[in-house]
């Protein structure tokens, strides 16, 4: 496996990008969620593209612009289209046995791979899409309360906090209150336009989910939870830090590109 950097332009721009190369024909790409770099948190991308090379997928993460070592303006993964599409185009003219692409995303990534429909890919792999609207970025939604609270009434300590009085009270009552609310009949917002990215996508497509993360249980909570294309991970937390959750992550990322390239 061979590991190299290089720049390719995005709408007058150049941006920093890594591939780790091999020999399928079938690669994937990677973007980045938030202001992360393509290295990713505690370097995680960075170890998942070395491991899906060696396993025989070539691997392209970038930096969007205005992060990391890109040129250009940061205007957020809502605006980040055009960065993916030329990205994609980078790996094609980069890689050119390549004949179908993978998109992977965590976050808010996985949301703009969704918002754009997946234009240009044959399989996406979603983890934790962020769901939330900005003036609604605080609250969370009542699947998300209601897990947190079954964690605590299972924790000893937790429960003798309670029990001898060094619990707030007004707060708890309120959390309470937003377990108690009904989840949407149907998604709104940011989620809704989510769903209809995805409606709009012909390739293949599974959602994965950190058990123990709030993003992807507001996910969850905006979602047909008969969805079959649904994974999750029960003791994950948001960037599969957990070695049995890197596990994981790397198993359903080739299975994707697997059942993708078998086709």
């Amino acid at each position: 496996m061979t590991r190299r950097h290089f720049t390719f332009v995005c709408e007058g721009v150049e941006l920093a990008a890594t591939i780790d190369e091999a020999l399928g024909d079938t690669a994937l790409l990677i973007v980045s969620g938030g202001n992360e770099t393509r290295a990713g948190a505690w370097n995680s991308q960075a170890l998942l593209a070395a491991r899906v090379a060696a396993a025989g997928y070539p691997v392209l993460r970038f930096d969007r612009r205005g992060v990391g070592d890109s040129e250009g303006d940061n205007r957020g993964f809502r605006a980040s289209a055009p960065d993916i599409a030329a990205a994609l185009s980078a790996l094609r003219a980069e890689c050119p046995h390549v004949s179908r692409v993978v998109g992977f995303g965590n976050c808010d990534a996985a949301s703009a791979l969704m918002l754009s429909g997946g234009t240009g890919f044959d399989g996406l792999v979603l983890s934790n899409p962020w769901t939330f609207d900005e003036d609604a970025a605080g609250e969370a939604p009542a699947e998300v309360v209601r897990d947190h609270y079954r964690r605590r009434l299972a924790d000893p300590a937790a429960l003798k906090r309670l029990l001898t009085g060094k619990v707030a009270i007004v707060p708890l009552l309120r959390s309470l209150v937003a377990a108690a609310r009904p989840a949407p009949a149907v998604p709104k917002g940011l989620a809704a336009d989510i769903a209809a990215g995805v409606a709009a996508f012909p390739g293949t497509m599974r959602f994965l989910i950190a058990g123990r993360d709030r993003t992807g249980l507001a996910f969850v909570a905006t979602w047909d939870k008969r969805d079959t294309r649904l994974r999750t991970c029960a003791d994950a937390t948001h960037s599969y830090v957990e070695p049995d959750a890197q596990e994981w992550l790397f198993g359903q990322v080739v299975e994707s590109l697997q059942a993708l390239a078998s086709r």
